[in-house]
């Protein structure tokens, strides 16, 4: 509090609690681990049925 009370004047702000800070980041990153998990498995399947669905002969080398 300062020695003028007035309205306009901004108030002290609170402090965050480190250990709900240390819950949120794990938090965070279990949520991050599992969504790129899920990427990456979704990917994969994609990548293959994409294979599967196209001709052999569409799937060759390119260099000549």
């Amino acid at each position: 509090m300062s020695l003028i009370d007035c309205d306009y004047l901004p108030a002290d702000k609170g402090v965050f609690p480190p250990e709900l800070a240390l819950l949120i980041i794990r938090k965070a990153a279990a949520m991050a681990e599992a969504f790129e998990s899920q990427a990456l498995d979704q990917l994969t399947k994609d990548a293959r049925r994409a294979l599967t669905r196209v001709p052999r002969h569409r799937v060759r080398d390119t260099k000549r």
